[in-house]
């Protein structure tokens, strides 16, 4: 029988990214359907959350990221530009945020068409992996999400007839991401029980395998 997990997911979250090549991974081993379910970051959610919060917070998310990469040979460096418009010396979040509401509804799209956490992995490293400058801008996002199966164009047509719709899907994910016992992301979540971080997945297996989780 296959098991189902929720992930919850953010598009400005390092170590959401960071979590992408362990769940791909999980998912290729084990019968298990990851439903990942994108949610706006903190800065969005909460905009004064980094005026609030220690200031060594954001320096320590910063170092620990990057450590956490190089530890597990994943790609890194923080997106350019930043997907959510701050800036970082007042930790004023800017009003309009163009990049972070047409990623997440681009994921948003992809879930309801059951295909979330295949294009996620598609686009997550464009932003992630250093390997691109300027991810918005020229065809990156759009090669990447043909990759995988989409077509760019198309997906930005169809948010832009519905946004509301869309809206709807995030803020759903939200409302359950809040219900699951964490606010943080990645946070997977198994017959209700969270698992928050990256550095978690293992755990979830072993809970998953006391419940009949089986390889593939």
């Amino acid at each position: 029988m296959t098991l189902s997990v929720d992930l919850y997911f953010s598009f400005r979250s390092p170590y959401s990214y960071l979590a992408l090549p362990k769940t791909m991974n999980m998912v290729a081993t084990y019968d298990v359907a990851v439903n990942l379910k994108p949610v706006y970051p903190l800065a969005v959610r909460v905009p004064d959350f980094f005026k609030k919060t220690n200031p060594q917070f954001a320096r320590y998310v910063v170092l620990d990221s990057s450590r956490v990469a190089r530890f597990e040979d994943i790609p890194f460096r923080f997106p350019r530009p930043d997907p959510i418009v701050q800036d970082m010396t007042t930790l004023e979040v800017a009003k309009h945020q163009p990049y972070i509401h047409r990623l997440t509804r681009l994921g948003a799209l992809a879930q309801t068409q059951g295909r979330s956490l295949a294009f996620v992995g598609a686009i997550a490293p464009v932003l992630w992996d250093g390997s691109v400058s300027g991810w918005n801008e020229g065809d990156h996002l759009a090669r990447a999400a043909e990759k995988a199966g989409f077509d760019l164009a198309t997906m930005d047509a169809a948010i832009s007839a519905e946004p509301d719709r869309y809206e709807a899907v995030i803020a759903e994910n939200e409302k359950a991401h809040a219900a699951s016992g964490h606010w943080g992301v990645p946070t997977f979540v198994f017959e209700k029980e969270p698992f928050f971080g990256q550095d978690r997945i293992e755990l979830l297996i072993w809970r998953m395998k006391s419940k009949g989780l089986a390889s593939r």
